[in-house]
């Protein structure tokens, strides 16, 4: 009995232990929302750049951060066809491990896009990487082969000729991908250890690029929840099951994923919709509605009693969550395709030249302390923060910046 207890205490002081991880697209609650540590507020080739790796092909996908190591896919070949998952040391960058394996669903994606384009996720134990082909790969954290699915041979109608970007998320032990297209549109939830399906159920037949996010039980509710976004709404899920709890039916986006905070779902609908979900009997209560909010490519970021959102005009737009009103806003240097990402009082962006900007956060205005330039490649992705430090690829590398 006594060395059970202290077994129990040792793996519940490791879960404690891993508040720097970064586990999956926004975060591991899909949030945006680092450890709260202030990395490095300005950088270049030269300052504050930890450490810098060559990549073996093309991604748009984020690195992920679990325990000491870092996590990254990509895709190579003429037809883009090799896929990738690579592990590096947080330390000093060294690769740990590479996998490789052949697609075995389409390829077919928009040029300024990749096969890689969805990001990893990881439950604390083993790494889940999905691929546009439809491919999602299991490994453990030293890179052994755990299961492989190819979703295509179960739905062979399922694709998308501008590529497939949405993110899996982990929630306790089932993993959900959405696969929503033009024709085969579902989402399934796959069981962590043996990669079967729980469920599968339809969805909208529309192309839909958004990531699923997460419903933490602590807002109300007996279980973690699903929420996954597409052109007509937002449905609750439960994990396990796939069944519905509840729906948004005013139609989202699809392409910038939604946000949760404190309780309430921040919905890219009509611009941004504040919604209170329903905890018993009663029906989804919408908060206030901002037509003028709606970002562009980027999700939306809630933080310290904000909503910030930046637009296809490269404006950052900073609202009370109260109200939805704007309080300021300032103009940052584009295009963007990936989302903001904040902590320690500061908002960190990348946009698509390798321009990162680091912004300082007040109730009255927003203040750019810094821009830096990585290198001369296309940035599309999402940073990771974690233990004050900031990580970004490109189609090219993968960077560590944090300070000496």
């Amino acid at each position: 009995m006594r060395k059970l207890f202290v077994i129990g205490l040792c793996l519940g002081w490791i879960c404690c232990a891993q508040g720097g991880d970064w586990r999956q697209f926004r975060g591991s609650e899909s949030n945006g929302l680092g450890d709260d540590i202030l990395p490095p507020t300005q950088w270049s080739t030269t300052e504050n750049l930890g450490w810098k790796i060559a990549l073996p092909g093309r991604g748009l996908s984020s690195p992920i951060v679990v325990q000491d190591r870092v996590f990254v896919s990509c895709s190579s070949g003429f037809r883009q066809d090799r896929l990738h998952v690579l592990c590096f040391a947080v330390k000093d960058g060294a690769k740990l491990w590479e996998r490789q394996f052949s697609a075995t669903g389409r390829t077919s994606h928009y040029p300024k896009s990749s096969v890689a384009a969805s990001t990893p996720a990881s439950d604390g134990q083993r790494i889940f990487a999905l691929f546009s082909s439809n491919d999602v790969v299991c490994l453990d954290l030293d890179g052994n082969l755990q299961w492989f699915r190819g979703l295509t041979y179960d739905h062979p109608n399922a694709s998308n000729s501008l590529g497939m970007a949405s993110s899996p998320i982990v929630v306790g032990t089932t993993l959900i991908a959405q696969v929503e297209n033009d024709s085969e549109s579902l989402a399934t939830g796959i069981d962590v250890a043996t990669g079967v399906s729980r469920w599968t159920s339809a969805r909208p037949k529309k192309a839909n690029w958004t990531s699923a996010t997460i419903w933490p039980k602590r807002f109300g509710g007996t279980e973690d929840l699903a929420l996954l976004q597409s052109s007509e709404g937002i449905a609750a899920i439960r994990p396990l099951t796939g069944d519905v709890v509840w729906k948004y039916t005013d139609g989202a986006s699809t392409i910038p994923s939604s946000v949760v905070s404190d309780g309430i779902l921040y919905a890219v609908s009509n611009g941004i919709t504040a919604l209170k979900p329903p905890t018993d009997s009663a029906s989804l209560e919408q908060i206030w509605r901002g037509g003028k909010l709606g970002p562009g490519t980027g999700s939306p970021l809630v933080y310290q009693g904000r909503l910030y959102s930046i637009n296809n005009a490269g404006v950052l737009l900073s609202a009370d969550l109260k109200t939805g009103e704007i309080k300021w806003q300032l103009r940052v240097a584009g295009p963007f395709s990936g989302s903001p990402v904040a902590a320690g009082g500061h908002l960190f962006v990348f946009n698509e030249k390798g321009e990162g900007h680091c912004v300082k956060l007040g109730d009255e205005a927003g203040e750019l302390v810094s821009t830096g330039n990585l290198a001369d490649e296309v940035f599309m992705c999402t940073p990771a923060i974690s233990n004050g430090a900031i990580y970004v690829r490109s189609d090219q590398h993968l960077w560590k910046i944090s300070a000496p």
